[in-house]
């Protein structure tokens, strides 16, 4: 994993648990792969990707990468199951994705 050693978990102030980046991680650097076992079934800790083929599986995350949260102005995305740093993530900061039209549009319902 080839900067897993550059990030922590701990209590996020957007929910719950949160990662976040004891060294400094430059944009465009690959921050992680989320590890996990592949899944048609939906849950918290499954990440939703398409393949090449353009078809789509879950993977059921293990890895301290299932802890990261939404943001509508993320620092980090991914790329298949590999997660890159969107602009230059100080240490302390929290590293959040966007977790996608579907994740907005039920935030949006709940409200």
């Amino acid at each position: 994993m080839p900067n897993m050693h550059k990030l922590e978990v701990r209590n996020s102030r957007i929910d719950g648990q949160g990662v976040f980046a004891v060294d400094r991680i430059a944009a465009g650097e690959k921050i992680g792969t989320y590890h996990g076992k592949r899944t048609q079934e939906d849950s918290t800790y499954v990440l939703w990707v398409t393949d090449l083929d353009g078809v789509e599986y879950g993977v059921n995350g293990h890895s301290d990468l299932k802890f990261l949260n939404h943001s509508a102005r993320p620092n980090a995305e991914f790329d298949g199951e590999e997660l890159h740093a969107l602009v230059n993530i100080k240490p302390g900061d929290e590293v959040t994705f966007h977790y996608g039209k579907d994740f907005v549009a039920w935030l949006q319902e709940q409200a």
